[in-house]
């Protein structure tokens, strides 16, 4: 992918995340814009080196379900993020699961515009 590609899908994610903070206060804050870009890198490199290992770990439960427990697997990276990004938090801690729909529902409608 080139940089300017990279950095407009950092940039929707960030975005995403934003608007997600909006939408679950005060379970789900990200504290500003700079902070939700920060997330947004985080969640990508959590998504590129935890989740495949995650998703292989839990593929049992995943084909139970029908593919439904990804989402869980979207919300322990979330939750990864919040444990390495300061003035972003989520409290309590199954805050996470709506995040992580909300975040998949908004980045679903931005592909389809892209």
């Amino acid at each position: 992918m080139n940089p300017v590609g990279m950095l407009a899908n950092i940039l929707i994610s960030a975005i995403i995340i934003f608007a997600t903070s909006y939408l679950l206060r005060p379970g789900f804050q990200v504290e500003s814009f700079w902070t939700a870009i920060v997330v947004a890198l985080i969640v990508g490199v959590l998504n590129a080196l935890v989740k495949p290992i995650l998703s292989i770990l839990t593929l049992p439960v995943t084909i139970l379900t029908l593919g439904l427990f990804s989402l869980v697997n979207s919300a322990i990276i979330l939750l990864l993020a919040d444990l390495l990004v300061r003035g972003f938090t989520i409290s309590p801690i199954w805050m996470a699961l709506p995040a992580a729909i909300l975040i998949a529902i908004f980045s679903a409608i931005a592909s389809r515009l892209k």
